[in-house]
């Protein structure tokens, strides 16, 4: 997973989450094509209260010597995530929810590649699970995340059974401010049912930000994509 979507509508934000949460969210500007190293809105709890925050999606951890890594930050497996030296702090303190309405994948499995949007059969929001740092060694201090991903049979053929773990809207306070989760029993949450479509290649582009990339296009539509603007897929495409 490499890209996803921030587009949201107040009367379609979850109840659980405070009213001021899903009007900051109604009033943020649509984002349909979110990439790595960019921002997004992020979910986390301070005091007892929900805050809306803004962090680069790619986790550098507070030791690194640099604002980056020299490796893909962007997900984190569940099952590792716990253990690791990058992603075991933030695993018992700082976890955080990054709404979305879906994300893009590809399907390798043909002599093309084709990407797919997948999203939540009701049309509601998704909450996915994730963990988030804070790097200070030089200023501005730096906060990022990474997404927490597991083996997710929701996810509709011909695409992979990959992808995050979403959570119940009520449970995100639970995840956000409560004891440290168990891994295993986080894997048996119960995942929204989803839906998927092919769009258009287009979506390749970090340049293209709009929301065409939400309509659904042919499998043997022609590639409207420069060929310099492909990204690399790698296996959590």
């Amino acid at each position: 997973m490499r890209r996803f979507v921030q587009a949201f509508a107040a009367d379609a934000v979850a109840p659980e989450l405070p009213p001021d949460i899903a009007a900051d969210l109604d009033t943020a500007s649509p984002r349909y094509n979110i990439v790595s190293g960019e921002d997004a809105l992020v979910l986390r709890m301070r005091d007892g209260a929900y805050t809306l925050d803004t962090l680069r999606w790619g986790l550098v951890p507070r030791w690194s010597k640099q604002p980056e890594t020299p490796y893909s930050t962007i997900t984190a497996r569940l099952t590792r995530a716990p253990a690791s030296r990058i992603y075991a702090r933030p695993w018992a303190s700082q976890r955080c929810v990054v709404p979305m309405n879906g994300y893009y994948k590809w399907d390798r499995s043909g002599a093309r590649a084709t990407p797919y949007f997948i999203q939540a059969r009701s049309g509601a929001p998704l909450f996915a699970a994730g963990l988030w740092d804070l790097w200070e060694r030089e200023p501005p201090p730096l906060a990022s995340f990474a997404l927490l991903t597991m083996s997710n049979p929701a996810i509709p053929a011909p695409l992979s059974p990959d992808g995050p773990l979403f959570l119940p809207a009520a449970r995100l306070a639970d995840w956000l401010a409560g004891a440290t989760p168990d891994p295993h029993g986080l894997a048996k949450t119960p995942q929204p049912l989803l839906e998927a479509y092919p769009v258009s290649r287009r979506i390749r582009s970090r340049d293209v930000d709009d929301y065409t990339l939400l309509e659904p296009v042919a499998l043997d539509a022609p590639d409207s994509a420069p060929e310099h603007a492909f990204d690399d897929l790698d296996e959590d495409d």
